[in-house]
């Protein structure tokens, strides 16, 4: 493909920062978008997210909050509760196909980079990566063993060993990290924080600010 590779981080339904960002970002036809997932839940205008990355023909993987999104197509919309929900009720036919096809993982041999929502174990083959991980790891503890959660271990990129660059999102508590192997884009916009995002290959950073803060950060 010609032109470069923009990966953005968790938008969660903050379409108008998203459209600021591609703009401040110069993003052009020829470019490739890519979206680090959790497009949905959260903000404001989660089908408008999805429709701009069906629109702009973005690739995406697919996050936590999509997933559980999801379940309402499995027959469990009356589970969801709250925003979840209103997103479940609001999706168009191919608002959710979209959503359905996303995957896990992606991979731009290309540019010596995966992009992944939450993150990967090292020394772990790819297709043998525990699926609740690659949506939902934050740590790992001291044994090398992974966590969801913050506290109790370190960030599981501090240890990635590379050669693979990682891209990710989800770890919007830790914000923006910058590991030797892999950057972590998540810096909480839906929380009033920024939306960020990556050029690659020559990793610039482009953010523009949040214009307002929809849920509280441990929301």
């Amino acid at each position: 493909m010609s032109g470069r590779t923009l990966v953005v981080g968790d938008v969660h339904g903050c379409l108008d920062e998203l459209v600021e960002l591609l703009e401040v970002a110069q993003l052009t036809p020829n470019d490739r978008l890519v979206l680090a997932g959790d497009l949905v839940a959260k903000g404001p205008k989660s089908r408008g997210v999805v429709q701009l990355a069906r629109e702009r023909r973005a690739l995406a993987v697919l996050g936590n909050h999509d997933a559980h999104v999801l379940k309402a197509r499995a027959g469990a919309l009356d589970a969801l509760k709250g925003t979840h929900r209103e997103v479940a009720e609001a999706l168009g036919e191919d608002d959710w196909r979209y959503l359905e096809a996303l995957p896990l993982w992606l991979d731009f041999p290309e540019l010596n980079t995966l992009v992944v929502h939450a993150g990967i174990l090292p020394n772990v083959p790819l297709e043998a990566q525990p699926r609740h991980l690659l949506l939902n790891l934050r740590s790992l503890d001291e044994a090398g063993q992974g966590s969801t959660r913050v506290t109790g271990g370190r960030p599981w990129a501090e240890r990635w060993p590379g050669p693979r660059f990682v891209v990710f999102g989800h770890d919007a508590l830790r914000g923006l990290q910058r590991h030797p192997h892999a950057l972590g884009l998540d810096t909480g916009c839906v929380y009033g924080g920024q939306l960020s995002a990556v050029w690659l290959p020559e990793r610039r950073l482009v953010h523009v600010k949040a214009h307002r803060a929809w849920v509280p950060v441990d929301g």
